[in-house]
């Protein structure tokens, strides 16, 4: 029997489902106290939204959201817990790969969706070596720039030959 805050807890995931570009599904089984405080720590620092509720509860919010039953259900095995990221979809990936490196067996990513897709635990590795969004809009920026900064020095440097060679021209009259 559904009762209200089972209810507001299903309507929060299931905004959280809509308006998230990157969904890490990760078992946390094995993880102490202050692995598990670091961890949500990290991923605050990376505007990431890290919960941990009821698998059945998850699953409701998700078919409510719109993503295959089936596929769901292969997800929630265990103790889930779920990154949920909306600005950059690679910046769980990323905390996840370091906190990896420091706390052995005791995070396991079992899948993850990516802009409304399914992919395989393994996926999130080739995520987690992307660039950030901030550093794909420097490279972005850097590129329209060079351009016209290439441009701006041919044109001065060949108006510096041309006023050295008239000055040249007045000095030899």
């Amino acid at each position: 029997m559904p009762n209200e805050n089972k209810i507001k807890i299903v309507k929060s995931i299931e905004e959280k489902f809509k308006n998230s570009s990157g969904l890490y599904f990760t078992k946390y089984t094995g993880m102490n106290v202050s692995q598990a405080t670091k961890l949500r720590r990290d991923f605050r620092e990376n505007d990431v939204d890290y919960k941990i509720t009821k698998n059945t509860l998850t699953k409701i919010a998700a078919v409510n959201a719109g993503f295959d039953s089936n596929k769901i259900d292969s997800l929630l095995q265990g103790q889930i817990g779920i990154a949920y990221s909306n600005l950059d979809p690679t910046a769980p990936a990323k905390v996840i790969k370091a906190f990896e490196k420091e706390n052995e067996d005791c995070l396991e990513v079992v899948g993850l969706i990516f802009e409304g897709e399914f992919f395989e635990p393994n996926k999130y590795a080739e995520l987690a070596a992307l660039p950030s969004r901030e550093e794909l809009l420097t490279k972005f920026v850097v590129g329209l720039n060079s351009p016209m900064t290439k441009l701006s020095s041919t044109l001065g440097s060949v108006m510096t030959k041309m006023v050295s060679v008239l000055e040249n021209l007045k000095n030899t009259k």
